[in-house]
């Protein structure tokens, strides 16, 4: 195979992977670009609402128990039982928590009720309700189209033909450029000059593209991996359970969590599932996953089995490799490693990328408008030369 039929071979590949995933990935770029700033955002909306900021926990003030903001939760819900517990995210003095509950019965996500409580004092202080805000229409966009698994695989796919595309790109890319300095952009032609800048900016976020691409495709595989783990490594550990009779009552929350804390001293609690929640079939623990104290551990969950009855420690699971680097992926994919200025970064780069596909579909008209525009003309001249005998006009 000569080196030009392998380049043309690889100029398709690039063209049509391309083709296939840019409207798609545009669409993740656009969406993508608010919820780098989620956290800004959801201040600035609190602000805008007229809420002052929440002050800073006096030092030596104790937070209420557990057990009484559970409690302040179901007496807001009659009927309810409690299904999860969040220590919500950058708050660092662990003072804010948010509730989820739904009424007795199998995990119902329709009807699933979440409240955020401050923990100084036991206040709720937002009732959340089922309407969408503009952060969760982005969200459910940028992460399944509204449309569940199916929506987050076929994303998947797209993503794997964004990094198709990036490669041979790649490839297209190094003979092009034996002829051209790097930088040049030719200002002869439009379509020269886009075709140019396309080339360029694609080269500058060639990396970041790569890194975004691959992680959000690992994040489309999340709740097949969590399922595939759940129904194997963490089925097999409440085994000699399934043959129990269900709890009468639950222990302490505050109870469960501290045993947790015993049994990973170095972590710290940031999600608590009620028996039900955190596997469907387990209805005999209180799952309690504790966190790393530091940038990269922080990111790891580590979940620690609590009986949901005695209130004795069943497990504490380390959790397999291709979950760990599904965590890890999740943070870097929105650029939410190192604060402010890495999200600054992020959205440059996702503003650039945006004009990279924005003008691959550009140069794709343009070319193709060029192919019909020759085609006619071709079509006019052989129609002048059967009109006068083939003789040239």
């Amino acid at each position: 195979m000569s080196s030009q039929t392998s380049i043309r071979r690889w100029y398709a590949v690039h063209k049509w992977t391309s083709l296939i995933c840019t409207a798609f990935m545009l669409l993740l770029c656009l969406t993508g670009l608010p919820l780098i700033f989620h956290e800004e955002i959801h201040h600035l909306e609190h602000a805008m609402a007229g809420e002052p900021e929440r002050e800073p926990r006096t030092p030596g003030t104790e937070l209420v128990t557990l057990d009484s903001v559970i409690a302040t939760a179901l007496a807001a819900k009659p009927g309810d039982v409690p299904a999860l517990v969040v220590w919500e995210e950058g708050d660092e003095q662990a003072d804010m928590l948010r509730i989820a509950t739904q009424p007795p019965g199998n995990l119902d996500l329709k009807k699933i009720s979440f409240m955020d409580v401050d923990a100084r004092n036991g206040e709720i202080k937002e009732m959340h309700d089922d309407s969408l805000d503009f952060m969760d229409i982005m969200f459910r966009l940028h992460v399944d189209l509204f449309a569940g698994l199916p929506g987050m695989l076929f994303l998947g796919v797209m993503g794997m033909l964004l990094i198709a595309a990036i490669v041979s790109g790649i490839v297209v890319y190094g003979p092009f450029m034996r002829k051209l300095d790097f930088g040049t952009v030719r200002e002869s032609q439009r379509r020269l000059k886009w075709l140019d800048l396309h080339n360029l900016l694609g080269i500058v976020t060639l990396s970041w593209l790569l890194v975004v691409g691959g992680t959000g495709v690992i994040n489309t595989w999340a709740s097949l991996l969590i399922k595939f783990w759940q129904f194997n490594e963490l089925a097999t550990l409440i085994e000699p359970y399934k043959e129990k009779p269900l709890p009468q009552s639950l222990t302490s929350l505050d109870a469960a969590v501290a045993k947790a804390v015993a049994a990973e001293p170095e972590m710290t609690p940031t999600f608590v599932f009620y028996p039900g929640y955190f596997l469907t079939e387990n209805k005999h623990h209180i799952a309690v996953l504790m966190k790393g104290n530091t940038p990269v551990t922080s990111r790891l969950l580590k979940p620690v089995l609590i009986d949901a009855e005695s209130g004795e420690l069943t497990a504490s699971v380390e959790l397999p490799w291709y979950l760990k680097t599904l965590l890890l992926s999740q943070p870097l994919h929105f650029g939410d490693y190192a604060g402010l200025p890495l999200k600054i970064i992020w959205a440059l780069l996702d503003i650039i990328s945006i004009i990279v596909l924005g003008s691959g579909l550009y140069l794709w008209f343009a070319r193709r408008k060029l192919t019909e525009e020759r085609l006619r003309r071709l079509e006019e001249r052989a129609a002048t030369q059967e009109s006068t005998g083939g003789l040239p006009s």
